[in-house]
């Protein structure tokens, strides 16, 4: 157990701000393993400030003077995130024009912090398996084994347990990270650290930009206490930074604070104990439903098409097995016959024009690509509070972007 001097000096020495105890016990937990080797797993939402506890643990270990490396395992690219973390050598794919290093080797006699471990492809797992286990790995387009003697934080706001049942995630590779678990509070469970961190953010811009200090009327404390935070800290300090520098008025009253805090009227609800659902529950539980059923139909509807393309080759099933798409009300995918051709076969009835169909799988991406446009809009393009807002990787956002064409 820290004394409160010593857990002081932890958090300022590291910039972390607050007393709840939940973050405390985080900390404590961090400085209690620091040298040992297990594994652990920080497990917190999005803009929590999960990168804190690796610091931690890595500057009070006996690793202090090795190399220490953050990565994002969600922001590497799935095509080279092998070569990123284990290397590769010359030739091993088109462009390795050079050995390289990967950061497990560099970081050898360390730390590597894995961020967004839950985003890695599984062939990336089972090599990460099999370091956390012997420490041996081999680099792209090699077949010599190397070894490394690193010590693994990561860090994920994946459900890891859902993830392996819905075959996403290694069971093995589980237990083997989550040796120690740390968990970190969301903002909205904190609410006595709000003002603090908004007074420190607020305060830190006006020093960096020589602004006025903003101070925030008793009706705005009570909103930012009250706001849902749904990108946690992350998200406050993007709305501290964007009023000290927008704002003139150095008193922050409720009617300008409302201007910065998007979906007030779902967001400014009482903190429901863990484990209670909320309404706010229920909207992310109805929108990852329709987003679900937006890709089962455009499957259905590819599946339509090539049933179709089979019958006019002459290779269809019977027609009373095809199923009667025409009588659905969704407009995505409404299905019309196609013109009679002058010599009409036997199953004319029943043939549907395939660009018609591919129209209807179109408009399910459309509907995709406006949710996407939204989500960036209503959250002035930051593209980690829209993903957290979609229920998607940053990775997954970042490449339907570019397929969308929304840079």
């Amino acid at each position: 157990m820290l004394t409160p001097a010593e857990l002081a000096n932890i958090k300022q020495r590291f910039g972390i701000i607050g007393q709840s105890p939940e973050l405390n016990r985080a900390i404590e937990t961090a400085v209690q393993v620091a040298n040992t080797d297990l594994s652990v797993l920080v497990i917190g939402e999005s803009g929590v400030g999960k990168e804190n506890i690796p610091k931690i643990i890595h500057h009070c270990s006996a690793r202090r003077h090795a190399p220490y490396i953050a990565t994002n395992c969600g922001g590497i690219p799935e095509g080279t995130v092998n070569s990123e973390l284990f290397g590769h050598e010359k030739g091993a794919y088109s462009g390795a024009i050079a050995d390289r290093k990967g950061y497990f080797e560099v970081a050898d006699g360390g730390t590597i912090f894995l961020d967004e471990v839950g985003e890695l492809p599984m062939s990336t797992q089972a090599m990460l398996l099999r370091i956390l286990e012997s420490g041996e790995y081999m680099k792209m387009g090699s077949s010599t084994v190397s070894k490394t003697n690193v010590r693994v934080v990561a860090a994920t706001n994946v459900d890891l347990p859902k993830a392996i049942r819905e075959g996403r995630f290694r069971e093995d590779l589980y237990y083997r990270l989550n040796a120690v678990t740390i968990q970190l509070p969301a903002l909205r469970n904190r609410q006595q650290d709000i003002l603090p961190l908004f007074t420190k953010f607020t305060a830190d811009c006006a020093e960096r930009y020589k602004r006025p200090v903003i101070r925030p009327t008793d009706e705005a404390k009570a909103m930012l206490t009250k706001y849902y935070w749904r990108g946690n800290i992350r998200q406050l300090k993007n709305v501290a930074e964007q009023i000290s520098i927008l704002e003139n008025d150095t008193e922050l009253t409720g009617e300008i604070l409302r201007k910065y805090l998007p979906d007030e009227s779902m967001s400014m609800l009482p903190t429901a104990p863990q484990g209670i659902h909320t309404s706010i529950d229920d909207m992310k539980a109805e929108r990852e439903f329709l987003y679900k059923l937006l890709y089962e139909m455009r499957n259905e509807m590819n599946e339509l098409k090539s049933k179709m393309e089979k019958m006019q080759n002459g290779s269809a099933h019977p027609a009373n097995h095809i199923p009667d798409y025409a009588t659905d009300n969704w407009e995505m995918t409404e299905v019309r016959h196609a013109t009679p051709a002058p010599h009409k076969p036997a199953n004319a009835d029943y043939a549907v024009d395939a660009e018609e169909i591919s129209d209807g799988s179109l408009a399910v991406d459309e509907n995709e690509k406006e949710l996407i446009r939204k989500a960036l809009e209503k959250h002035g393009g930051h593209r980690n509070l829209a993903a957290a807002d979609l229920r998607i990787s940053e990775r997954t956002l970042y490449r339907k972007i570019k397929q969308y064409g929304l840079q």
